[in-house]
């Protein structure tokens, strides 16, 4: 018995049960076979040609009107059929990129993965979530025998995979820089030239490079077109903006940049964003610099690491648990 007999037989007991007594059993093994029917690839018009058959047979009395009706669903069924094996193709390839995008997210944390350091008087939280698999965003931390720590936090204007490849670009070129060549200017200098041979015109990327010295508690950096920094004065409970201005890397390759300074005294704090932060959306539009604040000064009793979290946990409520952009947030917080 062939393959297509075999299912005539099948469906045939299932339909003469169910039409002798309409039992569950029979339903039950109506749905049984169409899950088969899915997996073996039988095309929808095939099982409706089988049932207009299998009737005829049955029901010599089955008038033509009825027999001609079958012939308006199997052409129904004939376009169903190629929207549903499309259908089933796309959520297959769907699966695919969602699998490739998973492994290319894990690898990107791999690569550009760094660890908060521990730093004896200077306490450090950082947090960065994608807002879809990959991330446009980077943060990294360098500890130097003095116990001096360089942070990096850069935004690619771009999502996706580009944005993952040029973002592995800028921390391997930044790993290559020689020892003596890591001022904040000299860094954003050197990088500036890297990313204008090497990409495209249409990606932009900033950056704030800074060096917090833990001798003299300096904070040390500059800037290219990056999201402006806050500072926390915690003697008269206050914040500022940090002064920070330069062309965004990769526009103009003999670009210049400016370094600024800032004295940390106990209990400040220097807060580091990607627009991220500043951007969130909920249904009234961006939030208000003041709720951003608000929400940092609530948690400000608490370790640099919790308020990052609480406050990014804040803010994804706001956004109704949806993030419209790549959202990190370092805090460098000095110890009393």
């Amino acid at each position: 018995m062939d393959f297509r007999n075999m299912m005539e037989s099948k469906y045939r007991e299932i339909l003469v049960n169910y039409l002798k007594d309409g039992s569950e059993q029979a339903l039950y093994q109506s749905q049984k076979f169409s899950r088969n029917s899915m997996e073996d690839s039988i095309p929808p018009e095939e099982i409706v040609s089988m049932h207009k058959s299998l009737m005829i047979e049955l029901f010599p009395d089955f008038t033509p009107e009825m027999q001609e009706s079958f012939d308006i669903l199997l052409e129904v069924m004939v376009g169903y059929g190629f929207a549903y094996r499309e259908h089933q193709n796309l959520k297959h390839i769907q699966q695919e990129l969602r699998t490739e995008m998973e492994i290319a997210a894990n690898v990107q944390q791999t690569l550009l993965g760094t660890k908060v350091p521990s730093v004896e008087g200077l306490d450090i939280g950082a947090i960065s979530v994608p807002a879809k698999h990959m991330n446009g965003d980077y943060f990294h931390f360098v500890k130097d025998e003095n116990g001096s720590v360089s942070i990096a936090i850069a935004d690619v204007i771009g999502k996706g995979l580009p944005a993952a490849l040029c973002m592995s670009m800028i921390k391997y070129s930044m790993d290559s820089l020689p020892e003596n060549r890591k001022s904040p200017t000299l860094v954003l200098e050197n990088l500036n030239r890297v990313v204008e041979q090497n990409v495209d015109l249409t990606m932009f990327i900033t950056m704030l490079y800074g060096i917090y010295n833990i001798e003299n508690h300096m904070f040390t950096y500059a800037s290219a077109g990056h999201e402006p920094g806050l500072y926390y004065n915690a003697s008269e409970k206050e914040f500022t903006e940090l002064t920070a201005k330069g062309l965004l890397l990769g526009i103009e390759k003999t670009t210049k940049y400016r370094q600024y300074e800032k004295e940390v005294s106990p209990g400040d704090m220097i807060i580091l964003m990607s627009d991220g932060v500043t951007e969130s959306r909920t249904e009234e539009g961006f939030i208000e610099r003041e709720t951003l604040l608000s929400l940092i000064e609530k948690n400000i009793h608490l370790e640099a690491q919790a308020i990052v979290h609480n406050v990014y946990k804040e803010l994804e409520k706001l956004q109704d648990f949806h993030l419209q952009d790549d959202f990190t947030l370092i805090i460098l917080k000095r110890e009393v």
